[in-house]
Protein backbone atom coordinates (compact mmCIF):
# COMPACT_ATOMS: atom_id res chain seq x y z
CA UNK A 1 0.00 0.00 0.00
CA UNK A 2 1.12 3.51 -0.85
CA UNK A 3 1.52 6.33 0.98
CA UNK A 4 -1.28 8.14 -0.46
CA UNK A 5 -3.36 4.80 -0.34
CA UNK A 6 -2.81 4.60 3.39
CA UNK A 7 -3.72 7.83 4.54
CA UNK A 8 -7.16 7.93 1.64
CA UNK A 9 -8.04 4.29 3.65
CA UNK A 10 -8.32 6.59 7.05
CA UNK A 11 -10.51 8.89 4.93
CA UNK A 12 -12.63 5.94 3.57
CA UNK A 13 -13.38 5.62 7.37
CA UNK A 14 -14.86 8.22 7.72
CA UNK A 15 -16.68 8.38 5.06
CA UNK A 16 -18.03 4.99 6.17
CA UNK A 17 -18.46 6.90 9.44
CA UNK A 18 -21.42 8.80 7.55
CA UNK A 19 -23.19 6.28 5.58
CA UNK A 20 -23.71 4.73 8.89
CA UNK A 21 -25.04 8.00 9.79
CA UNK A 22 -27.34 8.27 6.86
CA UNK A 23 -25.17 11.02 5.36
CA UNK A 24 -23.22 10.93 1.60
CA UNK A 25 -20.19 8.43 2.35
CA UNK A 26 -17.30 11.35 1.92
CA UNK A 27 -13.91 11.48 4.04
CA UNK A 28 -11.27 13.70 5.02
CA UNK A 29 -8.00 13.47 6.54
CA UNK A 30 -5.34 16.48 6.26
CA UNK A 31 -1.90 14.93 6.95
CA UNK A 32 0.95 17.33 8.23
CA UNK A 33 4.36 15.41 8.52
CA UNK A 34 3.38 12.37 8.65
CA UNK A 35 0.14 12.82 11.41
CA UNK A 36 -3.08 13.96 10.70
CA UNK A 37 -4.27 17.47 11.78
CA UNK A 38 -7.94 17.51 10.37
CA UNK A 39 -10.33 14.81 10.16
CA UNK A 40 -13.80 15.28 8.37
CA UNK A 41 -16.80 13.73 7.12
CA UNK A 42 -20.33 14.99 5.77
CA UNK A 43 -22.44 16.26 8.21
CA UNK A 44 -25.06 17.76 6.17
CA UNK A 45 -28.43 16.37 6.85
CA UNK A 46 -27.87 15.49 10.62
CA UNK A 47 -26.13 19.38 10.86
CA UNK A 48 -28.58 20.31 8.64
CA UNK A 49 -26.25 22.96 7.02
CA UNK A 50 -25.10 23.33 2.98
CA UNK A 51 -21.81 24.03 4.87
CA UNK A 52 -21.35 20.42 6.44
CA UNK A 53 -18.66 18.88 3.69
CA UNK A 54 -16.17 16.94 4.73
CA UNK A 55 -12.89 19.24 3.86
CA UNK A 56 -15.22 21.85 5.42
CA UNK A 57 -14.54 20.11 8.77
CA UNK A 58 -11.35 18.78 8.19
CA UNK A 59 -9.96 22.19 7.49
CA UNK A 60 -11.25 23.75 10.54
CA UNK A 61 -9.95 21.15 12.52
CA UNK A 62 -6.47 21.53 10.97
CA UNK A 63 -6.62 25.25 11.31
CA UNK A 64 -7.30 24.64 15.43
CA UNK A 65 -4.92 21.94 15.43
CA UNK A 66 -1.95 24.24 13.87
CA UNK A 67 -3.17 27.33 15.04
CA UNK A 68 -3.52 29.24 12.15
CA UNK A 69 -5.20 29.47 9.30
CA UNK A 70 -2.71 28.37 6.42
CA UNK A 71 -2.27 24.99 5.82
CA UNK A 72 1.13 25.01 4.63
CA UNK A 73 3.28 21.86 4.38
CA UNK A 74 -0.20 19.75 4.66
CA UNK A 75 -1.76 17.32 2.38
CA UNK A 76 -5.74 17.00 2.01
CA UNK A 77 -6.95 12.96 1.20
CA UNK A 78 -10.64 13.03 0.43
CA UNK A 79 -12.85 10.45 -1.06
CA UNK A 80 -14.93 12.57 -3.18
CA UNK A 81 -13.15 15.02 -5.78
CA UNK A 82 -13.99 18.59 -4.27
CA UNK A 83 -17.06 20.26 -5.08
CA UNK A 84 -16.65 24.23 -5.91
CA UNK A 85 -17.15 25.69 -1.85
CA UNK A 86 -14.76 22.93 -0.53
CA UNK A 87 -11.91 23.88 -3.52
CA UNK A 88 -12.27 27.39 -2.57
CA UNK A 89 -12.14 26.49 1.27
CA UNK A 90 -8.61 24.78 0.18
CA UNK A 91 -7.54 27.52 -1.84
CA UNK A 92 -7.72 29.66 1.46
CA UNK A 93 -6.26 27.30 3.35
CA UNK A 94 -3.16 27.19 0.93
CA UNK A 95 -3.60 23.63 0.88
CA UNK A 96 -0.57 22.75 -1.47
CA UNK A 97 -1.46 18.81 -2.51
CA UNK A 98 -5.04 17.44 -2.64
CA UNK A 99 -5.42 13.58 -3.21
CA UNK A 100 -9.24 12.60 -4.33
CA UNK A 101 -10.73 9.06 -4.66
CA UNK A 102 -13.81 8.97 -7.05
CA UNK A 103 -14.54 11.76 -9.61
CA UNK A 104 -17.69 13.96 -9.32
CA UNK A 105 -19.39 14.28 -12.60
CA UNK A 106 -21.36 16.70 -11.10
CA UNK A 107 -19.23 18.87 -8.83
CA UNK A 108 -15.97 18.25 -9.25
CA UNK A 109 -13.65 21.07 -9.20
CA UNK A 110 -10.21 18.87 -9.99
CA UNK A 111 -11.40 18.41 -13.53
CA UNK A 112 -14.43 17.30 -14.08
CA UNK A 113 -16.83 20.02 -14.08
CA UNK A 114 -14.20 22.24 -14.25
CA UNK A 115 -10.67 22.71 -12.65
CA UNK A 116 -10.70 25.30 -10.09
CA UNK A 117 -7.05 25.37 -8.91
CA UNK A 118 -5.83 26.01 -12.82
CA UNK A 119 -8.09 29.58 -12.60
CA UNK A 120 -5.83 32.56 -12.22
CA UNK A 121 -5.96 32.56 -8.11
CA UNK A 122 -2.61 32.95 -6.26
CA UNK A 123 -2.35 29.27 -5.03
CA UNK A 124 -2.35 26.45 -7.23
CA UNK A 125 -2.51 22.90 -5.37
CA UNK A 126 -1.07 19.67 -6.91
CA UNK A 127 -3.60 17.47 -7.66
CA UNK A 128 -3.46 13.71 -7.50
CA UNK A 129 -6.85 11.97 -8.35
CA UNK A 130 -7.90 8.07 -8.40
CA UNK A 131 -6.55 7.34 -5.06
CA UNK A 132 -8.55 4.17 -4.10
CA UNK A 133 -11.14 5.37 -6.75
CA UNK A 134 -12.73 1.91 -6.79
CA UNK A 135 -13.33 1.70 -3.16
CA UNK A 136 -14.15 5.74 -2.63
CA UNK A 137 -17.03 5.10 -5.84
CA UNK A 138 -18.62 1.61 -4.53
CA UNK A 139 -19.55 3.49 -0.94
CA UNK A 140 -21.15 6.16 -3.17
CA UNK A 141 -22.66 3.65 -5.14
CA UNK A 142 -24.22 1.62 -2.26
CA UNK A 143 -25.56 5.14 -0.66
CA UNK A 144 -27.33 5.80 -3.83
CA UNK A 145 -28.63 2.61 -4.41
CA UNK A 146 -30.05 2.63 -1.18
CA UNK A 147 -31.80 5.96 -1.78
CA UNK A 148 -33.65 4.47 -4.76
Amino acid sequence: MTERERWMAQALELAREALEAGEAPVGCVIVRDGAVVGRGRNRREGDRTALGHAEIEAIAEACRTLGGWRLTGCTLYVTLEPCPMCAGAILNARVPVVCYGARDDKAGCCGSVLNLFEERFNHHPRIYGGVLEGDCAALLREFFQKLR
